[in-house]
């Protein structure tokens, strides 16, 4: 559907974006954020002269599939340093500094997962003047625009600061938690093209790609996407929606951190509430983990990621108390007397 690529690259870049102004940018529908990832990753195999990739530690678990499968070679960079809990900025420069010239970065547009720790705007245009003096590519996984502001145009910031300074970039969206299209399978690769005629050629080379992976993408999905879209009062209805479901996300935060403090659990709790988007890195380590588990029945990665999408107001306080148990009952008993 032509109109739900120039809508989604519009979504994505912005109305007055220079790039799709002057037909730089080429969109292709993919089968959610996963293809869209595997379809940029085939391109970059077949038609880019470096073949390392440089992906966050840690990062989105599938992403070392997708990316590996096409041959390319991974690599990683420093991003979050689980001591302090907050973003290894400083070793996010060093090793992107370091880092093969040419190579492919990929990065978190917003909302980071697994972590929920996003660089700063500051932090961001940092990164994007090393990017572009190392002649580093930029590809960004974009699953969340509008679940961690609450804003479209703010979550795509990173995005944005790339899609306008003249370079190329590429950029995997998936509409599967922003519309709640999980099962519908519906996204877009777009890739920012130095001029517009690289953007005709690459679209050629992208459909040969698409051809022999899944041929066609749905229709039911795009056609979902494209009807809010391009419709001035679904859109809103759909923005009010996206900031009442990030609101709830930022509620259910202070809401577990503040059962945490009032408890006397052990510890420094403040990282709940600066992570932002849908994930958080607890910061429990695996033995507490398994205790979350054995004790009180409650699953999640034994790296201690949680979804807070999936954690209700009301098992907050239930949550909350099996945290405090797991804490107290790692500590040496020392420390208790």
């Amino acid at each position: 559907m032509p109109e739900f690529n120039k809508l989604s690259a519009k979504l994505m870049f912005g109305s007055g974006s220079p790039a799709i102004k002057e037909s730089r940018v080429v969109t292709v529908q993919c089968v959610s954020g996963c293809l869209s990832l595997r379809v940029g990753a085939e391109f970059l195999a077949k038609h880019y002269h470096q073949h390392v990739v440089y992906l966050p530690e840690p990062t989105y678990g599938n992403h070392p599939n997708l990316i590996s499968a096409a041959g390319l070679t991974l690599k990683t960079y420093r991003y979050y340093d689980p001591k302090t809990l907050v973003l290894d900025f400083q070793g996010l420069l060093e090793d992107l500094g370091s880092a093969l010239t040419g190579a492919i970065v990929l990065f978190h547009a917003c909302g980071h997962n697994p972590t929920g720790v996003d660089p700063t705007c500051q932090q961001w245009e940092q990164i994007r003047q090393l990017v572009r003096q190392r002649g580093l590519l930029p590809f960004f996984d974009c699953a969340y625009q509008g679940l961690v502001s609450g804003n479209l145009d703010d979550d795509a910031q990173s995005i944005r600061m790339f899609g306008c300074d003249g370079g190329e970039c590429f950029v995997a969206q998936s509409y599967s938690k922003n519309m709640g299209l999980y099962g519908e399978r519906i996204g877009s690769l777009s890739i920012v093209c130095k001029t517009a005629d690289v953007a005709r050629r690459v679209e050629s080379q992208l459909k040969l790609i698409i051809r022999p992976l899944y041929s066609n993408p749905p229709i039911h999905g795009a056609a979902i996407v494209t009807a809010i879209l391009k419709d001035r009062d679904l859109y809103q209805k759909w923005t009010n929606e996206l900031k009442a479901m990030r609101d709830r996300l930022v509620q259910v935060r202070r809401q577990l951190y503040d059962s945490l403090c009032n408890k006397g659990t052990p510890g420094d709790w403040s990282h709940i509430i600066k992570q932002v988007g849908m994930y958080s890195f607890t910061g429990l380590n695996k033995d507490q983990v398994d205790f979350l588990t054995r004790e009180y029945h409650i699953y999640m990665s034994s790296d201690g990621r949680i979804n807070i999408g999936g954690l209700s107001s009301k098992a907050v306080p239930y949550f909350a108390d099996a945290i405090h148990d797991a804490v107290i009952s790692s500590l040496p008993s020392s420390t208790l007397a």
